[in-house]
């Protein structure tokens, strides 16, 4: 009984902080010039727009329709989601992609694997996406990453394509590190490293280490 209660504690907190991150994004996108809404995100081939009209999908969409869109795609959850995102993208204005995140704040949805925590890294993850690649200094707050950096597995890291072979991770502002002792560390804030282990390159300057080239975009990418 008390590992039952102790579980139900755990996922009201992880609920409460995707409520708040969905909420806080939703303020930050209404404040948003019109032009930052067309830069580029840090989510390969996706602007700001299509990466903030994904973020909703999930509690937008019906079980039934999601379905008939991943017909519609060939079985391709990839195809589909992007598909998705670029047609909500173009047409929905953006104080309602801002809208749907806020109105969806305490929705229960959850990826097909990995629970509310999964649901808090789609959040947290796609809001990097944007603010890192628009320059904007928003920091995550700690226990939020807390639970997202203790998540990261290697079969995570396979789905996303990272290679972390002969690196370790190491935050300069928490105390978290992830990887062999004995690897060259990478080192950044949090917040990027979990960016790192979610696949994405990052602007330059962001990591130190000599590996770190290995995960930093080149200075003329486009995401």
């Amino acid at each position: 009984m008390a590992n039952t209660t102790t579980r139900t504690g755990r996922k009201a907190e992880i609920r409460a902080m995707i409520a708040a991150e969905r909420r806080e994004l939703a303020d930050l996108l209404d404040g948003l010039r019109e032009d930052q809404w067309n830069e580029p995100s840090l989510c390969a081939g996706w602007r700001v727009r299509e990466v903030a009209a994904h973020m909703s999908t999930g509690f937008r969409l019906s079980l039934p329709a999601t379905l008939r869109e991943l017909a519609g795609a060939g079985g391709n959850l990839h195809r589909m989601t992007d598909r998705v995102a670029r047609r909500d993208a173009a047409a929905r204005s953006t104080a309602e992609l801002a809208a749907f995140l806020r109105d969806g704040a305490h929705h229960p949805w959850t990826p097909p694997v990995g629970g509310f925590a999964a649901a808090l890294g789609h959040d947290v993850v796609h809001g990097l996406d944007i603010t890192v690649a628009l320059g904007v200094d928003r920091r995550v707050p700690e226990e939020r990453l807390s639970v997202l950096l203790a998540g990261i597995r290697p079969s995570g890291l396979r789905f996303f394509g990272v290679d972390l072979d002969g690196v370790q991770l190491c935050a300069d502002d928490l105390d978290w590190s992830y990887g062999a002792g004995s690897g060259a560390p990478v080192r950044g804030a949090a917040q990027d490293l979990l960016l790192l282990a979610f696949g994405r390159r990052l602007p330059p300057g962001r990591l130190r280490g000599e590996p770190s080239g290995r995960f930093t975009a080149t200075a003329n990418a486009t995401a």
